[in-house]
């Protein structure tokens, strides 16, 4: 059985950020075996040890300068890692495994289009039906790993 690991970054109390941690709620709600969810405010050094061991992986996070509502595209390590912030790009913790010396899965980016990350908003309207088009890419995603 395929080792998955899904990342989910967000803060659902940001409004369109909370994209992520309800996908993950949804997907945790499923108890898929060989699935591991994991959520974060935000990426970190840290998370490149959640990865090792994994046959695939799935971020999944919002953005608001993205054009296009969802958006699924694989991830690379990057050539070097930003120390400016605990925050991390996806590629930058695919880089850390490298420095690590662990395996980089295979990986991928889920990125949905946020309007609105203000505190204590909601979902927005918009944000709401991008989610469901983000559900059906995740699943689509894990139907062909399974």
């Amino acid at each position: 059985m395929s080792r998955i690991v899904v990342l989910a970054a967000g803060n659902d109390a940001r409004g369109d950020d909370g994209i992520g941690p309800c996908l993950t709620a949804r997907l945790s709600a499923l108890d898929m075996p060989g699935v591991t969810v994991i959520d974060a405010f935000q990426f970190q050094v840290e998370n490149a040890l959640d990865l090792d061991g994994a046959d695939a992986v799935l971020f999944i996070d919002a953005h608001l300068s993205q054009i296009e509502d969802v958006m699924l595209a694989p991830v690379v390590p990057t050539a070097a890692v930003a120390v400016q912030s605990h925050a991390l790009s996806p590629a930058e913790v695919l880089r850390v495994c490298e420095q690590i010396g662990k395996a980089v899965p295979p990986s991928w980016l889920l990125s949905v289009r946020g309007d609105d990350f203000s505190l204590g908003a909601g979902l927005g309207v918009a944000a709401a039906r991008r989610l469901e088009v983000a559900w059906d890419e995740l699943r689509r995603w894990l139907a062909e790993r399974a």
